[in-house]
């Protein structure tokens, strides 16, 4: 698996750029510190000013609403949070009307996380203060007071934790008023950044230690790297939890899951100060510290399956090798290929718009079906029938493209959905219930 960063010729942006958001797939926010908000385009390679901030407004962070929860639209989805060193967080349309301002912590804001599912936003501050709004940003409580600024936090998967530095520290700490907080030493200098995947309930750090960090959600180090040259600047998790990005000067690292390094770029770029996946995991962006948003796409991901195996050479090509006889073929794509899965002498590919389905006895004439919903974030297979899963929900095919089964079941969330929480058999959908872990 490797890394393929892409940069533009000269910076958009006049002066550092502190923060990136994705609005969709192929669509990015970005802001800096020349006050300018700027819109990448991927599909038409087109970048347009949305707005322009005010002076006194340095961004520090921003984060777009949750999409959906469920299958259900949210109202505030093409609103996203800034917050900036004026002390507040401002809401932001897409079209770049300043919707609110709240004057949140004395000094500047430094980072605001939505909950997962979209009920709270948390903020932290230089003030030490951990924050939690309403969605509408009336102050609901002050969850924490430290000594020093906080640099990051983020959401449990649940939503009812709150993890973010302190110093040294990382601090896990229960919404409710009169839990006790779980706090550890993380690194030998100041976390800088903090995230935690809700697939597969893992927390990464990065810090000045110039270290970056994988643990479990009791604080137990799953790994810890060997120092890097400069501080770690930005980590961010894959959607999927089976990749992380790891930020320094000069650097970029993709790595697995379990902490080890799959590839490692060197683009002229300054600090990465932050990082931020695509909702479909192909690709991510980050804030360059000369004015650069940089534009990395994963490629070389492998499948194998008896005697065949398949590498996604490129964003739309996907390569098939018989090991047995030799043999190779070239499948390409009109759009960019999302997931990728083979089992039961079949490979279901799904791109940003379609879904292809080939017999591995023959791989010149593939069903093809359109995909309504977006991007395809799971899919699994048995000997009839395959799933996919969207963010409307789970959706089960026949390997002949027809709609077999669209199974509704309350309360879920399909962003959460893995391998590890799903399967299929021949004539049954089995679901691990996220909120009751115990079952009966």
């Amino acid at each position: 698996m490797r890394i393929n960063v892409q940069l533009t010729k000269e910076p958009k942006h006049k002066d550092l750029v502190s923060c990136v958001g994705w609005t969709a797939a192929d669509e990015l926010y970005s802001c800096g510190d020349d006050h300018i908000v700027l819109k990448w385009n991927l599909l038409s390679d087109e970048t347009s000013e949305v707005t322009t901030l005010p002076d006194e407004l340095y961004p520090t962070d921003v984060h777009w609403f949750p999409k959906s929860i469920g299958a259900k639209k949210q109202p505030q989805s093409d609103i996203f949070v800034l917050t900036a060193t004026d002390g507040k967080f401002h809401f932001i349309s897409r079209s770049g009307r300043v919707e609110k301002s709240v004057e949140a912590h004395r000094g500047a804001v430094l980072s605001a996380r939505w909950s997962h599912d979209g009920t709270a936003l948390g903020t932290v501050g230089e003030d030490g203060q951990v924050k939690i709004w309403s969605r509408s940003g009336m102050l609901r409580s002050t969850l924490s007071q430290v000594g020093t600024p906080v640099y990051a936090l983020c959401w449990a998967p649940d939503s009812d934790h709150i993890l973010y530095t302190s110093g040294r520290q990382l601090v896990m700490k229960p919404l409710q008023a009169a839990a006790k907080p779980l706090q550890w030493k993380a690194h030998d200098g100041i976390v800088m950044k903090v995230d935690w995947n809700p697939i597969n309930n893992m927390i990464l750090s990065g810090g000045e230690d110039c270290k970056y960090k994988v643990w479990d959600s009791y604080g137990r180090m799953l790994y810890s790297s060997s120092p890097h040259e400069y501080p770690i600047t930005s980590v961010a998790w894959a959607p999927d939890g089976e990749l992380f990005a790891i930020g320094s000067f000069n650097t970029l690292r993709l790595c697995d899951k379990t902490g080890w390094s799959y590839a490692l770029a060197k683009p002229s770029t300054g600090s990465l100060f932050n990082i931020a996946w695509s909702s479909d995991g192909t690709q991510l962006a980050g804030a360059c510290g000369n004015g650069h948003v940089l534009f990395a796409h994963i490629i070389g991901r492998r499948l194998e399956w008896k005697n065949l195996e398949l590498t996604i050479s490129q964003r739309k090509t996907i390569l098939v090798k018989d090991v047995s006889s030799d043999a190779k073929e070239s499948l390409d794509f009109r759009d960019r290929v999302i997931k990728a899965s083979l089992a039961f002498s079949h490979l279901v590919v799904t791109t940003s718009s379609q879904c292809y389905v080939y017999s591995v006895n023959n791989w010149n004439t593939p069903t093809i079906f359109d995909l309504k919903n977006g991007s395809t974030s799971l899919i699994i297979q048995s000997a009839k029938y395959f799933l996919l899963v969207d963010e409307t929900g789970v959706q089960i095919y026949s390997y002949e493209g027809r709609l077999v089964s669209t199974p509704k079941l309350q309360g879920l969330r399909p962003d959460l959905l893995n391998e590890q929480t799903l399967s299929l058999s021949n004539d049954i959908l089995a679901v691990r219930d996220q909120k009751d872990e115990k079952g009966w």
